[in-house]
């Protein structure tokens, strides 16, 4: 840029303003200055990432409640208000969604294969994380999964390898994750709510707070089972 400042008879900028510009425009998609990425930058640690949507899952005693938001946002646009973000894998193990849809469409379906070789769900978690952190093809993928099942599983699975099982009953994610998440604390321990009304209301709150969040809502109940060899002790 200097160079062809000074081949033009133009006066050249201070070569440190142009290492700037330089440092500012040679960023990939989704990083500080510059404007694209499909994924929203709300101040997160380390500058965390954070997808557009919300989904909350909510244990309170033998129920397991998992609910999530049907708006699919481009930017400033609302591109459809009504997607399904919340689906059964198979019978009794359900998983919720934040980010780009065909990225999570292409990681359910390898959640599914892992629950065919692993019939226990949180091996099957572990096993996915694994090759979610270790395949050069998946790591690439953009999305976060809440997975649930009648067993009482309720965990969060990342890009970067995690597993993280809630030790309240609560998780959230998502843009609205965290007032979502909030908001069930808040009233996890108020008497003659269950996890269902919990969820519930606290995604009201989410989806009045967080501009990428809608009250279209597709939710799920799982009974939670005790396992056989405690059902078999109290017979």
């Amino acid at each position: 840029m200097l160079s062809a400042c000074r081949r033009a008879g133009l006066p050249g900028a201070p070569t440190h303003v142009l290492r700037t510009a330089s440092a500012l425009y040679s960023r990939g998609p989704g990083r500080r200055g510059h404007g694209g990425g499909g994924r929203h930058h709300l101040g997160g640690w380390h500058e965390a990432e954070v997808h557009a949507t919300t989904i909350l899952s909510v244990r309170k005693g033998d129920s397991l409640f998992i609910i999530g938001d049907g708006q699919v946002s481009l930017g400033s646009q609302i591109i459809k208000p009504n997607a399904r973000k919340v689906r059964k894998l198979k019978d009794g193990v359900m998983a919720g969604f934040a980010g780009a849809t065909a990225d999570a469409m292409t990681l359910f379906e390898r959640l599914e294969m892992k629950l065919s070789e692993h019939p226990e769900t949180m091996r099957a978690c572990v096993e996915m994380a694994k090759a979610w952190r270790m395949d050069k093809y998946l790591r690439r993928l953009e999305a976060v999964m809440i997975v649930v099942d009648e067993a009482g599983t309720n965990v969060q699975l990342t890009g970067t390898g995690d597993v993280l099982e809630s030790q309240d009953g609560i998780i959230g994610i998502g843009s609205g994750g965290a007032f979502a998440t909030a908001a069930a604390r808040a009233l996890i321990d108020v008497d003659g709510l269950d996890a269902c009304a919990i969820g519930r209301k606290a995604m009201g709150i989410a989806s009045d707070m967080c501009v990428y969040t809608n009250k279209n809502w597709v939710e799920e109940t799982l009974a939670i089972k005790a396992p056989a060899d405690e059902a078999a002790a109290t017979e």
